[in-house]
C-alpha cells in the first residue's frame, strides 16, 4: 500500500521506516526540512509541499497523520478537507482528545472523506517495532487498511473499537491508567529506598520482573534506567502531564465515575515542584524510557 505519512517526528520517523520494513511504500511530509532530510536519508521518500505529497498517492488515498493534538492537527485536517477527494481516508494516529475526532470525521464526512482516528502505544520502540493500534472511525476505511495496520502493530495488537472517536477514547483511558501505574510504581520504590534496608534498587527491579504479579514493560525500564544511575541523582523530579489523563478525569467526572487513582497521579504530576522527590524521578525517567520524553537534570536535559 502506499501511504502518505505527515508529520516525521520521534513517532512518524520511526511508523514511517516500520511500514517500509513491511514492503509498504511511504512518502514522507513534514514542515520541519531537517525532518524531511533525516527520513529520506534512510530511504523514505518525502514531498515538498501537502499538494506534492496528495499528487504522489494512488486512489484511494491514504493519509496518516503524526502530529500534536489541537491547532497542529485541526489546521490540516481542514486543510486536507479542501484538498482530498471522496473516498480518500484520513488517519490521525496521534494523542487528539476523542471530542476532536468526532469533529474531524464530521468535517470529513461532509465531504465524503472517509476518517479514522487511531490511538496509537507502544512509544518510540512500538513505532518502530510493533506498535498497539485502537482505530475507531469509518468502517469501510478500516476495511481498507487493516492489513497495512496489522503489519506495524503488535501481534494481536490491532483492535477495530467501533465509531469516530472510539480509538482515541480507547487511547486517553489507557493513558489515564498508565499515570496511575507509574505513580505507583515510583512511589514504591522510594519507599524501598528509604526504608531503612540496604536493597539493592536494580536487583529490585530485576526480582519484581521475573515472576511477580507486577511485571511488565514499565518495570523493564525501571531496572534499565537505576543500572544506568541507581541513585537518579543527576535527574531533577519534574514531570510533565500531558492532555489525556487530565481528559480521562474531566469525561469521568462527566459520566459520574470515580477515578481517584487517575486524579491523584495526575494531580501529584502537576504538583511535582519537589525535584529531589525519588518517586517523581522515577516517573520522569520512565516516561523517558517508553516515549522519548525529556528528563530534565541538573545542568541541562536528555532525551
Amino acid at each position: 500500500m502506499k501511504i502518505g505519512l505527515i508529520g516525521l517526528g520521534k513517532m512518524g520517523a520511526n511508523l514511517a521506516m516500520n511500514f517500509k520494513d513491511h514492503q509498504h511504500e511511504v512518502i514522507g511530509y513534514d514542515l520541519s526540512e531537517a525532518a524531511c532530510e533525516s527520513i529520506a536519508e534512510k530511504g523514505i521518500q518525502v514531498a515538498k509541499d501537502m499538494d506534492d505529497l496528495i499528487a504522489k498517492l494512488d486512489k484511494p488515498r491514504v493519509l496518516w497523520l503524526m502530529l500534536p493534538c489541537g491547532g497542529p492537527m485541526d489546521s490540516t485536517i481542514d486543510a486536507l478537507s479542501e484538498k482530498l477527494a471522496a473516498d480518500d481516508i484520513v488517519i490521525d494516529g496521534g494523542n487528539s482528545r476523542y471530542t476532536d475526532s468526532m469533529q474531524h470525521a464530521k468535517i470529513c464526512a461532509n465531504k465524503q472523506i472517509r476518517f479514522l482516528d487511531c490511538g496509537t502505544s507502544g512509544g518510540v520502540s512500538g513505532a518502530r517495532n510493533g506498535a498497539c493500534l485502537m482505530v475507531g472511525g469509518d468502517k469501510s476505511a478500516f476495511d481498507v487498511v487493516k492489513d497495512a495496520l496489522a503489519d506495524v502493530a503488535v501481534d494481536q495488537g490491532m483492535t477495530y473499537t467501533g465509531k469516530a472517536g472510539s480509538g482515541h477514547f480507547m487511547k486517553m483511558v489507557h493513558n489515564g491508567i498508565e499515570y496511575g501505574m507509574m505513580q505507583a510504581i515510583g512511589e514504591g520504590f522510594q519507599l524501598m529506598k528509604e526504608s531503612g534496608f540496604d536493597y539493592d534498587l536494580v536487583e529490585v527491579a530485576k526480582n519484581w520482573n521475573h515472576g511477580s504479579v507486577i511485571h511488565g514493560w514499565l518495570m523493564e525500564i525501571v531496572q534499565s534506567q537505576l543500572e544506568k544511575d541507581p541513585d537518579l541523582a543527576d535527574v531533577v523530579g519534574e514531570v510533565d502531564a500531558s492532555g489525556e489523563a487530565k481528559w480521562t478525569v474531566e469525561t469521568a467526572l462527566e459520566k459520574n465515575i470515580s477515578m481517584p487513582v487517575t486524579a491523584l497521579s495526575l494531580m501529584v504530576r502537576s504538583a511535582s515542584k519537589d525535584q529531589e522527590k525519588f518517586s517523581s524521578k522515577m516517573v520522569a525517567v520512565m516516561r523517558n524510557g517508553f516515549g522519548g520524553h525529556n528528563v530534565k537534570k541538573k545542568e541541562n536535559v536528555y532525551e
